[in-house]
């Protein structure tokens, strides 16, 4: 399912993934085994599976801090998400939003000391980046990035949300 949805046109556009024999198994199987700290979960929507969603810390991966620390500063124990709708049926229909909303609800309960959710997209990405304020993002900072696709320009949008105050 996932080689499928990694191969989907409108999915590789952006991922850019290896999905040769071998390729999703060394590269997802890893974090869905929990043999690291990031969490690859499967989006469902009546019961069927219909996307990805990624999801860790930045603090896991200091690599990623220090490429996007000179743009914008990451609280302590803020997390980060990725996401793909896999059938192509199911773009441009708002469930990316939804999708959004949904993971950013939770980081919170799964993370209750994540000040904030903080997601770079490759500018280009223009989708994506508007799911994500229609979730309730802010733009905060671009910046160059490594891109996915050594196609696309470096340039990247820098979302946020913060956690909700307490009542």
């Amino acid at each position: 399912m996932l080689r499928a949805w990694l191969a989907e046109p409108h999915v590789h556009r952006w991922w850019f993934h290896d999905t040769g024999p071998g390729a999703v198994e060394r590269d997802f199987g890893p974090a869905m085994r929990g043999e690291e700290p990031a969490e690859d979960l499967v989006v469902e929507l009546g019961g069927e599976p219909v996307g990805l969603l990624q999801r860790c810390r930045w603090q896991d991966y200091p690599e990623y801090v220090a490429e996007v620390e000179p743009y914008v500063v990451l609280p302590p124990g803020a997390v980060t998400i990725d996401y793909l709708i896999g059938s192509p049926g199911l773009v441009g229909r708002g469930l990316g939003p939804r999708m959004i909303a949904g993971a950013v609800a939770g980081v919170w309960e799964r993370y209750p000391d994540a000040p904030a959710v903080v997601v770079p997209v490759v500018a280009v990405n223009r989708a994506s980046w508007r799911a994500l304020e229609k979730a309730g993002f802010r733009r905060v900072a671009t910046g160059d990035l490594a891109p996915d696709n050594p196609a696309d320009p470096p340039l990247h949008v820098i979302l946020r949300i913060d956690r909700p105050e307490e009542p």
